[in-house]
């Protein structure tokens, strides 16, 4: 007898995950869906998209009722029911894409948000930085010689400059004068010991003077 083959059991084993179920999607680009439905919904919300509306609209309704029954494909007798199934169909896509064009806008404005926070939290460190750096720099300056203080200084320092220099050429001029007395001093003592002294007067000698006085 031949042997048997094991048939292998087509029940999923226990030990092993069971692969999950997916349902095939359409596979789309978000950011370029994105786009367009932002250029739609921009369009939208202009005065041309309801120009071109009510021209359309005027258009559908005037050509149902001027041209003959035959050619007619939304008569009046209907209640123009094609014409009112376009403009729902239109409201229909028109609200999601204003709203996938709103939020859009609004992760934008998020972004633009926590941006601007994140500079101001920056624009605010450095001012606190600086505002500490220039209280640093007014304690350290504050013994410093402002420029009137400096002026008044200098100013104070040449008068005594000019006073010392007007008592010093009164002090040279005083030395002078008395070098020049003692100079002139000096000259007459020595003159007065170079002249010979005159011979002592006799006793038997009459004196010159009563000599001349009789």
């Amino acid at each position: 007898m031949a042997e048997r083959t094991p048939r292998r059991s087509t029940r999923a084993r226990l030990d092993q995950p069971v692969s999950p179920r997916t349902v095939p999607r359409p596979h789309y680009d978000p950011e370029a869906f994105g786009r367009t439905s932002e250029r739609i919904a921009r369009f939208l919300g202009t005065s041309r998209f309801l120009v071109y509306l009510t021209l359309f609209c005027a258009l559908w309704i005037l050509w149902n009722f001027a041209v003959p029954p035959k050619l007619q494909f939304d008569s009046y007798a209907n209640k123009f029911t094609l014409l009112t199934l376009i403009l729902s169909l239109q409201a229909s896509y028109a609200a999601p894409l204003i709203l996938l064009a709103q939020n859009r806008q609004a992760d934008r404005d998020r972004v633009a948000l926590e941006e601007d926070r994140g500079q101001n939290q920056r624009l605010q460190a450095d001012v606190e930085y600086l505002t500490r750096e220039l209280a640093a720099l007014r304690l350290s300056l504050g013994e410093t010689a402002t420029r009137d203080f400096l002026r008044d200084q200098l100013r104070e320092l040449t008068e005594e400059v000019v006073a010392r220099t007007s008592e010093g050429v009164y002090d040279q001029q005083a030395r002078l004068q008395r070098e020049d007395r003692e100079k002139r001093a000096e000259r007459k003592r020595r003159r007065t010991e170079k002249e010979p002294s005159p011979p002592p007067q006799k006793l038997s000698e009459p004196f010159d003077g009563e000599a001349d006085t009789a």
